[in-house]
């Protein structure tokens, strides 16, 4: 197939920009004419078609802020409209954000528009995140994912125009349904996993203290503080450990600072060996309250890391297969979760095998043959007069 990409941030970066670089390289490496357009490249995308940079001057990455946000996501977009017009594709698949308007040029020359949501619906995201937030007394910091009008009338613009939305998980295509989507435009992929050098393996079920970790920011939109209340509660905190990694906010951390305290529980801050912190720990517990699908799922699986986690986090498993999922907020499953791997480690060593057989079909290439069916869907759609529209 041939396809445009379209990137407004720094491609290869930590983030989306990891999940987009992926998804252009695995295309790529399967033989398909894949045309790039992002802000920046930080990771060098060997094979594309094309490569065009927007907000980038000899090599040196100019910042969104420095032209004033909305103003650079236009001009990105301005760009990517630009080179669809002088190439021909089968598809144009946009990350966010977007004017709408290499969308809209898309859709009028009959060429399939897609369009990623990372997150769950924004303003649904926005609700769950903010009554979080309220819960626990605590006023909002800002992050990516702070409510923003201008945010939401780029969103409006690209959703209205795309022929589908690409949803990474089914708690975001329910979102989407749930906020008056036709079912049949928000199409399922996935994301996956990058192997790494470490060698991965099975947990071993001889009795042993309990060994958890949380990769992650530390906000209430990750939900750690469900993940520290079970553990309190839990007989794992009697000899186990639970590892915090990633970045604290600030208010966050001060409302929360009781349960970080406990003397289990112990504080690493960022690191950039997240495959190191999951081959050592025995279960990842992510206990999100809204969340796309999050990429240390996967790469848990990849280490034979038992994943602990909430039905929002979008992890590719099977409850009591590959891992154990809860219910976002229901601390009470989650503490008797981490006391079944406490005390039953047969069962750990269990889920942890099937995690690591699993791992073979979480790869981003696996991942690459799923977003292939999804835009061979959306090629189809764009040929209907009904196939655009909420």
């Amino acid at each position: 197939m041939r396809i445009l990409i379209s990137f407004p941030h720094s491609l290869g970066a930590t983030g989306i920009g990891w999940s987009a670089w992926n998804q252009a390289d695995s295309l790529i490496r399967a033989g398909h004419e894949v045309h790039v357009v992002a802000a920046s490249v930080g990771r060098p995308i060997v094979g594309a078609a094309s490569v065009t940079t927007t907000l980038s001057a000899r090599r040196l990455r100019v910042p969104h802020r420095a032209i004033g946000r909305e103003r650079a996501f236009r001009w990105h977009d301005l760009q990517a409209r630009r080179t669809l017009a002088r190439t021909p594709v089968d598809v144009a698949h946009l990350w966010p954000l977007g004017e709408g308007l290499t969308a809209a040029a898309a859709r009028a020359s009959g060429v399939a528009v897609v369009r990623e949501a990372p997150n769950t619906h924004t303003e649904r995201a926005w609700r769950t995140v903010g009554a979080e937030t309220h819960r626990l007394g605590i006023v909002a910091e800002p992050t990516a994912h702070t409510p923003s009008a201008s945010h939401l009338r780029m969103e409006r613009a690209e959703w209205a125009a795309s022929t589908a939305i690409l949803a990474p998980s089914q708690a975001v295509r329910d979102s989407f349904v749930a906020e008056g989507f036709s079912p049949e435009r928000v199409l399922r992929h996935r994301y996956g996993y990058r192997p790494g050098t470490r060698r991965p393996r099975v947990r071993s079920a001889d009795p042993r203290p309990l060994r958890v970790v949380y990769v992650g920011l530390g906000e209430p939109r990750k939900g750690l503080h469900h993940a520290l209340q079970a553990w309190r509660a839990s007989r794992a905190s009697v000899d186990g450990t639970f590892t915090v990694i990633g970045r604290m906010l600030p208010a966050y951390s001060r409302a929360i600072a009781s349960d970080l305290a406990q003397p289990s529980v112990r504080v690493v801050g960022f690191s950039d060996d997240v495959e190191a912190a999951l081959a050592s720990a025995d279960a990842l517990v992510l206990p999100t309250v809204e969340e796309g699908s999050a990429l240390v799922t996967y790469e848990a699986q990849a280490m034979g890391c038992v994943p602990l986690v909430s039905t929002a986090a979008g992890a590719v498993i099977e409850d009591g297969v590959q891992g154990l999922l809860h219910t976002p907020g229901d601390v009470a499953t989650l503490t008797s979760q981490f006391d079944l791997l406490a005390s039953d480690r047969a069962v750990l060593a269990r889920l942890s095998k099937a995690a690591l057989e699993h791992a073979s079909h979480l790869t981003w290439d696996a991942a690459a043959i799923e977003l292939l069916a999804a835009y061979q869907v959306a090629v189809q759609m764009a040929g209907r007069s009904d196939a655009v529209g909420q």
